[in-house]
């Protein structure tokens, strides 16, 4: 066993239904500082979703507010700016991170106040990265995972993963190791997946592997660690 081993996406999206997936790495060349964020769903409450680039931050809203059955799993920001970081999660605790930040809290303590979704019998972990970029070309990411330790959800496990930026390399969390009734928890550390040279072939890659009954939007954004500049796309089930 290669325990060193890099899978291209299509590799590590083949178990099919995966829910909700961060990945963060590293270009090829070292120049970009990359992540990406994608959501599925199997309800039509989950499908009914579309992102939205709204500059400092992507939004998620609901594609047809008439059939929203709860806005707060439905409204939040996965992925927003907060100085030379960037947060990116599955739920509300994007902000939770950035007010942590702003009162000069580390990304685990920032955390400490949020655990697993309530959503019994899944009890869906929150996932969540942080990029960090210093002006002079450093990049480094942290990466957590909140889920119950148990089927009862009678506690919270925490998990932070930190890591360097190297060149190629990436590592990709998800929700879910596949479908299922109740949906089997993520185990283990994020994977290690091979990231593409470019923010358009990144999410084509991803978009085209993810299952097309259950994928509903997709963003991918690429940093250059040394001029800053952003390339971003972003695709969505219902354009």
């Amino acid at each position: 066993m290669d325990i060193y081993q890099i899978k291209p996406m299509e590799e590590a999206l083949r178990a099919g239904y995966v829910g909700r997936g961060i990945v963060v790495g590293t270009s090829p060349d070292g120049a970009w500082g990359v992540t990406a964020y994608f959501i599925m769903g199997r309800s039509e409450n989950s499908r009914n979703r579309v992102f939205r680039d709204c500059g400092d931050r992507v939004m998620i809203y609901p594609y047809d507010p008439a059939k929203v059955e709860d806005p707060s799993l439905i409204i939040y920001a996965p992925v927003r700016e907060a100085g030379d970081r960037l947060v990116v999660t599955n739920g509300d605790q994007t902000d939770t991170v950035c007010d942590g930040l702003a009162a000069g809290k580390s990304f685990s303590e920032a955390l400490q106040t949020r655990c697993f979704e309530p959503d019994a019998p899944n009890l869906t972990p929150r996932i969540s990265a942080l990029l960090s970029f210093d002006r002079k070309g450093g990049f480094s990411y942290e990466m957590s995972i909140l889920k119950s330790v148990d089927a009862a959800g009678s506690g919270c496990a925490r998990y932070t993963f930190s890591y360097p930026a190297t060149p190629g390399l990436g590592h990709f969390l998800h929700t879910y190791v596949c479908d299922g009734n109740p949906l089997p928890t993520f185990q283990g550390e994020p994977e290690r997946v091979a990231i593409d040279a470019g923010a358009q072939q990144f999410a084509d890659r991803i978009w085209g592997h993810l299952h097309p009954e259950h994928r509903i939007s997709l963003y991918v954004r690429y940093t250059h660690l040394c001029t800053g500049e952003v390339q971003s796309v972003l695709y969505n089930r219902y354009q």
